[in-house]
């Protein structure tokens, strides 16, 4: 299984905007801190803002920010969001399908059961669970020189 882009994008701006909670960041900012292109962020940030993830403010002093608390956003909810429109196997594209095994394959029934796993799987892990005390993010994330800091253990 692989992400799509976009999904990864999401997460990185999600997790760029919690670090600077407090902070109107600037998209510019976020896609030199996340390796991005500017049209691709331009398009995720569109659709989160469409789903209230970002709130976003034009002009000069314009950017983004959360537009909920990061305790509030489940990464498995955002997952599905971006992976929904992208058909996991050519089975599950409605309008699309031509495999000729669809009406005997048993293996699908196994794929949705393992897709629905895993999300929720990250149903379970919040925005929050992501960036609250992890200094290493912090100090990759920073619009400022990284401070020395004591960082919790990574949990993977």
């Amino acid at each position: 299984m692989r992400l799509t882009t976009k999904t990864n994008l999401a997460a990185r701006i999600l997790m760029f905007c919690a670090v600077h909670k407090d902070t109107t960041v600037r998209s510019a900012d976020i896609a030199k801190a996340c390796n991005a292109s500017g049209n691709h962020l331009a398009q995720v940030v569109h659709q989160l803002h469409a789903h209230g993830y970002v709130a976003t403010q034009r002009g000069r002093t314009g950017g983004l920010k959360l537009g909920r608390p990061a305790r509030d956003i489940s990464i498995g909810q955002l997952f599905r969001l971006f992976e929904s429109p992208t058909p996991f196997a050519e089975c599950f594209a409605e309008t699309t399908n031509t495999c000729p095994l669809t009406g005997s394959c048993r293996l699908r029934a196994h794929i949705e059961r393992a897709l629905e796993a895993f999300f929720q799987e990250l149903d379970q892990v919040t925005l929050e669970d992501l960036v609250q005390d992890n200094c290493g993010l912090e100090a990759i994330l920073s619009l400022t020189p990284p401070q020395i800091a004591r960082c919790a253990p990574t949990l993977n």
